[in-house]
């Protein structure tokens, strides 16, 4: 009997460790390749981690909610044959069954990181269908058939595109609402009770019990994953970058007419629209018409210098179960109204499974931070580090507006933006959220 450990390896860039969230094998299970062994939490998204060996799971070597370093054991799998070696991918896996011989890609004694392994191959299912694990994931959660799905990737492998366009079409966007959560959101454990006063003067404190109802009355949430990253990043923007905030409110009825349009409308039939989508392309177009508000302060050796990116990478502040991502859409600028509304889409739903990747979380140039959807009017945000500024989108309600002199009910948000005053000046920054408020007041400005 001959074991072989499975490490973990470096799902992103530059990983340093991960938490163990939830095993999905036990000892003595079978596996195939590919198989999904656990998920496990980086510092910025949930990932699926395949199992890279067809056989016996051994032992699970690390707890759930632990947090390990990258290179660590976390499971161990079981062969009969002690010198069996590891194989290729493509290496049948049909002896696994027994689990008499350990077969696979997995990592050898000189193997140190996931990236030097190849990658693994799709699955093809017993009706012919190709997919990667995750991909079969995905369209189980959205209720999609992969076998009336189109395949467009190489080899007729079906791709999380194809899968997304499937469920769009049958509708699973349409009218989508955040997920309801329960009451406590992160881990939470039992808060440690105050050392008794005599403990400080050296008297032995008398044995105490803790109660059901001091138990009760606190508890504390371990910082860590995406809540530590992102509180770090929010203590380092905030005490480097200087901010200042501007606003302005604005008449947003010719918005919510066209978005109503866009909804009825046979094109959009598949596609979810929102006034995030008109926010995104007015952020867009205000970008080209100021664009040191999409630039960023960077420190040098010989101090420092602002680049100006001649690009949009949108990012978009998502609040998850997770805590808050900020996912951004690469080459926003080059999007039409349709491909930006499905990529928008795509960001959304991803970073609400946690599955955002992390190259999706790096480049960002501008924010948009839709606190409108909790009932908000205004904000002050933090800047996302690396960036110069964001937008804060308030809610949308009907409120009493003067129109040519008269009082009229219309739709009335806030648009408000903070921005890095070392890289833009006063008038920069409110000639940019002016421009974005008019195209909100007036969207037929994006025809030029």
């Amino acid at each position: 009997m001959s074991t072989q450990n499975f490490n973990l390896p470096d799902v992103g860039e530059g990983l340093t460790e991960a938490e163990i969230v939830t095993w999905k094998v036990a000892a003595g299970d079978t596996v195939a390749i590919n198989d999904v062994l656990v998920e496990i939490e980086t510092a910025k998204s949930l990932v699926e981690l395949p199992s890279p060996y067809a056989g016996v799971v051994g032992e699970l070597l690390v707890g759930e909610g632990t947090t390990v370093e990258v290179g660590a054991p976390i499971i161990s799998f079981v062969s009969d044959a002690a010198d069996a070696a590891p194989a290729s991918p493509a290496a049948p896996a049909a002896d696994a069954g027994g689990g008499s011989v350990l077969v696979g890609y997995g990592t050898g004694a000189g193997a140190t990181s996931r990236r030097t392994r190849p990658a693994p191959r799709p699955v093809r299912s017993s009706v012919g269908v190709i997919a990667k694990p995750p991909i079969r994931k995905l369209a189980r959660d959205l209720g999609v058939d992969l076998s009336s799905v189109t395949a467009t990737g190489a080899d007729g492998e079906v791709t999380r595109d194809d899968v997304m366009k499937s469920a769009s079409q049958e509708s699973v966007f349409r009218n989508i609402e955040t997920p309801e959560w329960g009451t406590v959101r992160e881990e939470t454990v039992p808060a440690p009770q105050s050392a008794p006063a005599g403990l400080a003067r050296g008297i032995a404190p008398a044995p105490r019990q803790t109660s059901q109802a001091d138990a009760e009355r606190t508890e504390s949430i371990p910082v860590k994953g995406v809540r530590k990253v992102s509180a770090s990043a929010m203590v380092q923007s905030a005490y480097s970058a200087p901010h200042v905030t501007v606003w302005k409110e604005v008449d947003a009825t010719r918005t919510m007419e066209l978005v109503k349009r866009l909804k009825a409308s046979p094109d959009f039939a598949d596609i979810k629209v929102s006034p995030l989508l008109i926010v995104a392309r007015a952020v867009i177009w205000a970008v080209r018409r100021n664009p040191m508000v999409n630039a960023a302060w960077v420190e040098t050796e010989d101090g420092a210098e602002i680049s100006v990116r001649h690009y949009v990478n949108l990012g978009i502040a998502a609040a998850t179960p997770r805590g808050l991502l900020v996912p951004n859409i690469k080459d926003a600028q080059t999007l039409g109204m349709k491909d930006l509304a499905r990529a928008l889409n795509r960001l959304t739903l991803t970073a609400r499974e946690g599955k955002t990747p992390p190259a999706d979380q790096h480049g960002g140039t501008i924010t948009i931070t839709n606190i409108g959807v909790f009932g908000m009017d205004a904000g002050t945000p933090i800047i996302n580090p690396g960036e110069a500024g964001i937008v804060a989108m308030g809610t949308i309600s009907q409120k009493p507006w003067v129109v040519d002199g008269e009082v009229r009910p219309r739709y009335v948000t806030t648009v408000a933006g903070s921005f890095d005053h070392r890289v833009v000046d006063g008038d920069g920054m409110s000639r940019f959220i002016a421009d974005v408020a008019s195209i909100l007041e007036e969207p037929a400005l994006l025809v030029d």
